[in-house]
């Protein structure tokens, strides 16, 4: 982290009058997966703040220089650094050490950070150019009535998903983020989040269908009978 940058010490919690670096001479020798597992432990269980500072102190230069490296200017650089530490801070306790080492786990959310800016700065730049842009001609009046109506077996549907389905289902779709990006926000497997998907998905097309089946029956035909 910049130090001579008053916006960077700004943004770092205010940890009253405790030394930001840790005397090395002072701590076990440990592996640095070891050592950093202990630190996020105790920011997680504790809220240890010099714990907090030592992983500030150890990962905001190596994610910056690795954003800068994948084409960030020298401030984004920075702020992502910065952000992806304070996510940690956040978010410690949703870590699990079997399934990710801790370097791999905090590189993922500076990544995530970094693929959420850059859609947000796409969606600001727009062409007035653009086809998509321009506008279309009004639909007839019997098109409207079904958009509408399949719209509002969309949200029917939608609204019978379980929560936990109706999640994923908004990250993907609302949010445009990919199954690695849900499996983050949402600190669950990948598989986990493919199978929602899947029954979310499932149970849409079903309630569709048979929204659609009742709508095209004839009002005088029978019952159909559903297979069990």
């Amino acid at each position: 982290m910049d130090t001579a940058n008053p916006r960077a010490l700004a943004a770092v919690p205010q940890f009253g009058t405790a030394a930001p670096h840790a005397r090395a001479e002072d701590e076990p020798a440990l592996a640095p997966g070891e050592r950093h597992r202990q630190l996020l432990a105790a920011v997680a269980t504790d809220r240890d703040q010099l714990a907090f500072i030592a992983l500030f102190n150890h990962f905001a230069p190596r994610i910056k220089a690795y954003m800068k490296k994948l084409g960030a200017s020298e401030e984004d650089a920075d702020e992502l650094a910065q952000d992806a530490l304070f996510t940690v801070w956040r978010r410690a306790e949703t870590y699990d050490p079997a399934r990710s080492a801790v370097s791999s786990w905090i590189f993922t959310i500076a990544r995530n950070l970094r693929i959420d800016r850059a859609r947000r700065d796409q969606r600001r730049v727009l062409d007035a150019g653009d086809p998509l842009l321009l506008p279309t001609a009004e639909p007839a009046a019997d098109e409207q009535v079904e958009v509408r109506q399949q719209q509002s077996r969309v949200r029917f549907a939608l609204l019978s998903l379980p929560a936990e389905q109706a999640a994923v289902v908004n990250l993907a779709f609302y949010e445009g983020l990919s199954h690695g990006d849900i499996a983050a926000r949402l600190a669950l497997p990948l598989g986990t989040v493919k199978s929602r998907l899947r029954l979310a998905f499932q149970r849409i097309r079903l309630v569709l269908e048979d929204d659609r089946a009742s709508a095209q029956a004839p009002a005088d035909s029978p019952p159909q009978r559903v297979a069990a």
